[in-house]
């Protein structure tokens, strides 16, 4: 086939009609919407998915996302109602509910990060500020959360969206403040523990002094009834040699010697020299004196 002027013309016919025909048409899915702007002027809103048509080369489409979006704003500094100061993370979740609006606004998602970012710090900033760091960490974190959304319901319709939620991910405590924090838990700290010895060594001494007390009382109590038992026992062994005594004196004398000859005498094999008149000799008679 030869390029003749012909035949190039209706090449480029058919090209064109290409072009034409694919710019003609666009496809909005589930998770977007469109704006059709004609040189830069929004023309029509489409919300609903689905194949959809606009005028080659005039017309464009702009997507927005419909699903639900997060918003991060830059953390920032700021002071609680008892003058410390925190570091604030917070986030939002919004939708885009009115597209025109949106884009006529900001354009496109990132300008409404940074222009609506600062709208949340200004808000969370002015409602924090009558809260302490205390309430901030309490079950009164809802309220202030609750506080900050009412306050910016109000600014939402102008950009063309709804804000879901909005929370304090994080708060730091600033270096300077976490170091004061940080220096007064510790010298707090230090206070209750030297009580708590100072409480456990009184204690101690309480303790030791009355075990102290209980030691002598138990003592003498033993030692007093050790005596009422030696003095019981003594009279009881000096009645029972009288009574014996008295039955038969002369059995009493001899069983008295035989005693203390076993007690001079001993168990060894030893030789004695008895007197003739000495108490021995009174029972044994004669003895025989061994050299």
């Amino acid at each position: 086939m030869k390029f003749t002027p012909r035949n190039l013309i209706i090449l480029l016919l058919i090209f064109v009609g290409f072009l034409t025909f694919t710019g003609a048409f666009f496809i909005v899915n589930e998770t977007k919407q469109a704006i059709v702007l004609q040189f830069g002027d929004p023309r029509k809103v489409i919300t609903k998915p689905g194949l959809q048509f606009k005028i080659p080369f005039i017309q464009d489409a702009v997507f927005l996302d419909s699903r639900l979006l997060n918003l991060d704003p830059q953390p920032e500094e700021m002071i609680l109602s008892d003058q410390k100061r925190i570091i604030v993370d917070s986030f939002a979740r919004y939708k885009i509910t009115d597209p025109l609006k949106f884009f006529q606004t900001v354009r496109n998602e990132i300008t409404f990060s940074d222009r609506f970012g600062r709208i949340i710090n200004a808000a969370v900033r002015g409602v924090i500020a009558q809260y302490s760091l205390t309430s901030l960490l309490s079950d009164q974190r809802i309220k202030i959360m609750n506080e900050i959304q009412n306050q910016i319901k109000g600014n939402e319709a102008s950009f063309g969206v709804e804000i879901i939620d909005i929370r304090i991910g994080r708060t730091d405590l600033t270096e300077q403040v976490s170091n004061n924090v940080y220096q007064r838990m510790r010298s707090e700290r230090e206070k209750e523990a030297n009580l708590l010895r100072a409480e456990g060594e009184e204690l101690s001494k309480e303790i030791r002094a009355s075990a102290d007390r209980q030691q002598t009382v138990i003592i003498a109590e033993a030692e007093r009834t050790s005596s009422i038992l030696k003095g019981e026992g003594d009279a009881l062994k000096n009645k029972i040699l009288a009574d014996a005594y008295s039955l038969d004196e002369e059995f009493f004398d001899f069983l008295r010697t035989m005693q203390a000859c076993r007690e001079t005498f001993g168990d060894t094999e030893m030789s004695m020299v008895i007197a003739p008149g000495q108490v021995c000799e009174k029972f044994f008679g004669e003895i025989e004196i061994n050299n």
